[in-house]
Order: C-alpha cells, then structure tokens, then sequence
C-alpha cells in the first residue's frame, strides 16, 4: 500500500499516553462536494484502525476520513493504567482528536464498542455529530453475546508462526463469517495479529482489555439514556443475521423509541459485519448522502 494514501497522526493525551490514527484526505477527482462532512471510523472492542482500510479507500473519494486506534490497541499506547479503558474516557479520546483535527461537525460509524462511543459523544457532544453508524450494538446487549465476550478478551495465545494465528481466528470467527475463503481468512487475521518479534505473534491489542472488561467496580452507563438523546440524529443501525449480541428485540425497542432509526440486516454476518459486504457498503453510502 503506497504510504501517500493515507497520513499517521499521534496524539498526546493528558499523562503521555500517544495515540494513533490514520487520516485519508479526500481524494481529487469524481463527484466531490465541499457539503460532505469527515467520517470517523471507531472499532471495536479488541480491533483497530486496519478493520477500517477498505472502507476508508472508499469514502475517502469524496470525503475525508479517519481511523483511530482506541488507548490500548493497534499502534496507540497501552494504558499503564487498565481502570481507563472505559468508554468515558474513549470519548474524551475522540473528542480530543476532533479538536485536534478541527473537525468541527462529523459522521461516526463505529462498531461494536466503537458505536457505543459514537452514541455517548452524539448524547453529549450532540453538536459534533452529523450521523451516526451502530454496527451490530445497541443499548442493550444479549446475554449470550456479552458472556462469550467476557470470557474470550485478553485470552489469545501468543503463536510462532502465521498459520497458527490463521488457525486461532477461523476457530475463533468462524461464526462471524461463515462464508469466508481463505484469502479473506489469511487478509483477516492480519488485521487483529502483529508480529511483535520473531517469532512471537500477538493479537494487537493490550490482554489487560479482559481484565477492564470483567471488572464490575465501575459504574453501569444509562446507555438508553444516551441512546434517548439522539432525537432528531440521522441514525443507522447494521445488524448481522447471525448476531449473538444484537437482537431484534432490541432493534425494535429503539425503532420505536426513535423512529428515524434506519436498519439493514447483512446476510452471513455475526457480531460484527465487516462493512465491506455489499449489503453494508449499499447501506453506508445511501445513509452518508442523508447527513
């Protein structure tokens, strides 16, 4: 990938901690407008910006977008302090990097974890956001989703070799994307592993991520509460077919508490879509024209 595609930021937050975002400008050429406003892709709870790549090539055609890594993933620092991460402190993360960029006014398509984020910074930032993307979340989580994810942050065995990571995801997705190939597997696993030394391949994330996550001294967020500010907000929720976190129950409880909510089902998907299918890039672009 040629390094003029897109532009590594970092930035300083409050104690040292760097963090680290790519930023794709909009490229010249095509239907170009100066109405469309930036996109920010948030991830997951244990991904990071490579999840975004295809998307962002994407988008960036007439419009700018960036990807940051969350404290702890990918190519930002790991906090020495695991009690921050927690989703107050990742919104003040995205908030700093608006201000940092001067992005005045956005549209936040965020997975998972990373659409809660975008829904926190939409109820008390609501001037900051354009639209919004829920990819397979909403404010209520199904048990049998959140127990598997509990049990399996910060887990992942360190490997040798390539192939054994390759192994580790499809055992651990194969559920998601029942019908990847093996192309889409091998592409896949280099977005969560990185080769932290010789010989030592890693998820790329901090494993103390499991340990924040099963710790329940902290306060529980009114997550409908901060879904209820989003009145009048250009919405999109994704839902995988195959979802073990998002349930239509829950769907139709926030369609009927904000009935500009739009929904699109992707065929073949569990938690979460990649936003690369057909069906969710069709979704994406109707959606972004609407903000």
């Amino acid at each position: 990938m040629s390094e003029t595609v897109w532009q590594e930021l970092s930035l300083r937050r409050p104690g040292g901690l760097q963090l680290y975002a790519r930023r794709y400008p909009r490229r010249r050429g095509g239907a170009v407008t100066n109405d469309r406003v930036p996109v920010v892709c948030i991830p997951g709870l244990t991904r990071n910006c490579r999840d975004f790549e295809s998307l962002a090539l994407h988008l960036s055609a007439t419009r700018e977008v960036l990807t940051p890594d969350l404290r702890g993933r990918g190519r930002s620092d790991h906090d020495p302090d695991w009690r921050n991460y927690r989703l107050d402190v990742y919104v003040s993360d995205i908030v700093a990097w608006l201000d940092f960029l001067q992005l005045s006014r956005v549209v936040i398509v965020g997975t998972s974890l990373g659409g809660l984020v975008g829904m926190f910074i939409g109820a008390e930032h609501r001037a900051r956001l354009a639209g919004l993307v829920m990819n397979d979340i909403g404010p209520q989580f199904s048990p049998v989703g959140m127990m598997r994810i509990a049990s399996s942050v910060g887990t992942a065995a360190v490997v040798s070799r390539w192939e054994q990571a390759e192994a580790d995801t499809r055992s651990g997705y194969a559920h998601v994307m029942p019908d990847f190939t093996s192309e889409q597997w091998q592409s896949f696993t280099r977005q969560i592993y990185h080769e932290e030394a010789p010989g030592r391949i890693v998820r790329d994330m901090d494993p103390l991520l499991g340990k924040a996550l099963r710790d329940t001294s902290m306060p529980v967020p009114d997550f409908w509460g901060a879904f209820a500010a989003l009145e009048g907000l250009p919405l999109l929720v994704l839902r995988g077919e195959l979802s073990d976190l998002l349930d239509d129950t829950t769907l139709e409880r926030m369609r009927a508490m904000l009935p500009q909510l739009q929904r699109v089902t992707i065929p073949q998907r569990g938690h979460t879509p990649t936003l690369d299918e057909p069906e969710s890039r069709r979704a994406l672009d109707e959606f972004l024209l609407t903000c």
